[in-house]
């Protein structure tokens, strides 16, 4: 088993697209990155702490390869706007791919670099390819969170404008 880490703006719609897939052994919702341990929803929301919301995945590289996790992470995101994504603005929301090893750090770039050729933005690739920092697992609420509250997410989801601009741009 290895480890991925994704920022994508919003912790709840990064789950979704990488659940129940073959070799998939698990997706957890948290924060990584910034300067407070054991940081709480209530101190990274106010952008101050410098954390990422993030995914963490668990996933078996035989059955489903690191570079398949990376064709399923560009597709969900804005990789030109770094001040957030989407409605949801402020450095907690900030993009980037974390890498665990070398392998994974020269697949990361290598796809930034398709996503930035493929011409379908008018801006830079800003999208960052960093080490993975600690993890810090989110409150229980938040996991699996568009399975507990479907409604929520679902309206949540709608207002963003996530999708209108996957439809536009994927």
């Amino acid at each position: 088993m290895e480890q991925a880490m994704f920022a994508g703006g919003c912790f709840w719609c990064m789950v979704t697209p990488f659940e129940e897939l073959p070799g998939i052994h698990g997706i957890v919702s948290g924060y990584a990155g910034g300067t407070i341990e054991n940081p709480t929803y209530e101190q990274v929301k106010t952008g101050t702490t410098g954390h990422f919301e993030v995914v963490q995945i668990t996933f078996d590289p035989e059955v489903f390869p690191y570079e398949r996790l990376l064709e399923l992470f560009w597709p969900q995101i804005d990789p030109t706007d770094d001040g957030g994504q989407f409605q949801d603005r402020g450095s907690q929301y900030r993009t980037a791919v974390f890498y665990y090893n070398e392998n994974q750090r020269l697949a990361a770039l290598a796809s930034r670099e398709q996503v930035a050729a493929s011409g379908r933005f008018e801006g830079p690739v800003v999208t960052e390819i960093l080490p993975a920092p600690v993890f810090y697992r989110a409150e229980e609420y938040h996991q699996d969170y568009h399975k507990k509250n479907p409604k929520h997410y679902k309206e949540d989801r709608e207002q963003s404008g996530r999708d209108t601009f996957i439809s536009k741009h994927w």
